[in-house]
């Protein structure tokens, strides 16, 4: 049996959080990145071919919501820089979804303090 059959069969251990990690992914016919803290390796050129070379960690970096309202997380390969999506899967943990959704809010890329005065809406009002 080929190296590639037996991971398959049996799983992996995440690259980043060392978690043991099932090879059947609810919604999914290839297993891709952690459901737990959602990193992932980078094994593929095509889904689920395992042909790349590179193996680096792949960072979970945002998440794409297709048209039909549909999720994927945007993966970048901290080895090599390529950025890959791949959609979730159905035993992904939700918290950490929402991490990663919430991201930019969190840590936006300007100082919220250097925004100016006339734009801040007061904490005390509603949107309406």
């Amino acid at each position: 049996m080929s190296r590639r059959s037996r991971t398959e069969l049996k799983g992996f251990t995440c690259i980043h959080c060392r978690q043991q990690v099932s090879a059947r992914a609810i919604g999914s016919q290839h297993r891709n990145h952690c459901p737990y803290c959602l990193w992932s390796r980078h094994v593929d050129i095509r889904p689920g071919d395992r042909g790349c070379g590179c193996r680096g960690a792949m960072a979970p970096v945002a998440i794409d919501v297709h048209s039909d309202g549909e999720w994927s997380i945007i993966h970048r390969c901290t080895g090599c820089g390529a950025l890959r999506t791949n959609r979730i899967a159905g035993d992904d943990q939700e918290l950490a979804l929402l991490q990663l959704v919430l991201r930019p809010l969190a840590h936006p890329p300007f100082p919220l303090d250097a925004l100016p005065t006339w734009n801040r809406m007061p904490l005390d009002r509603g949107w309406s």
